[in-house]
């Protein structure tokens, strides 16, 4: 599992629901003070959860058969003093949210804790998977620095602050519908 200092994953858990594949996880991390200190200033920061599941072979590389990501824009809204948090399944454009899920919160620490929990996602249709194979569960969290303002990409480079990353590989196989 590989983490940025101080963030860890504390629980990721695969079920199937249905003809749905369902994942719940929860990452822990503080909050960069640059981080933070941006978000303070208006700037939007994008947190980016991305999951690919595998089959696994024995005879040959593991062939991918799902995949999804979940984008998490999270921005501070100086004249309500709101935190407001965008939940969407592909890139936020800054132009425009496009079809998003928003949440609004009183404090910081509130709309984090939204962030770092994610519950049920669907990432793929049971039909996808076949029941009586292994499979890889690749999960990543990260802070997605390419989506910033381009003059604080640059200035990103190279910053611990800015490299907020947790990753975890398990396998797991499906039980049969119920």
């Amino acid at each position: 599992m590989a983490q940025a200092a101080g963030a860890e994953l504390s629980q990721l858990q695969i079920e199937r629901a249905g003809d749905a594949v369902l994942l719940s996880a929860t990452t822990r991390f503080d909050l960069p003070p640059a981080v933070e200190d941006a978000l303070l200033k208006g700037i939007p920061i994008i947190f980016v959860a991305e999951v690919e599941l595998a089959r696994e072979r024995w005879y040959w590389t593991n062939k991918k058969v799902a995949s999804a990501e979940r984008h998490m824009r999270l921005a501070f809204q100086p004249l309500t003093r709101r935190w407001r948090l965008n939940i969407a399944s592909g890139p936020i454009a800054m132009s425009g949210i496009g079809m998003a899920l928003t949440q609004n919160f009183d404090a910081l620490a509130e709309a984090m804790a939204a962030v770092q929990r994610i519950s049920r996602w669907k990432i793929a249709d049971a039909s996808e998977l076949e029941l009586s194979q292994r499979h890889l569960l690749q999960f990543r969290f990260r802070l997605d620095v390419t989506q910033l303002p381009r003059p604080l990409q640059i200035g990103t480079m190279g910053d611990t602050d800015w490299d907020l990353t947790v990753s975890a590989t398990r396998p797991f196989q499906l039980e049969p519908g119920r």
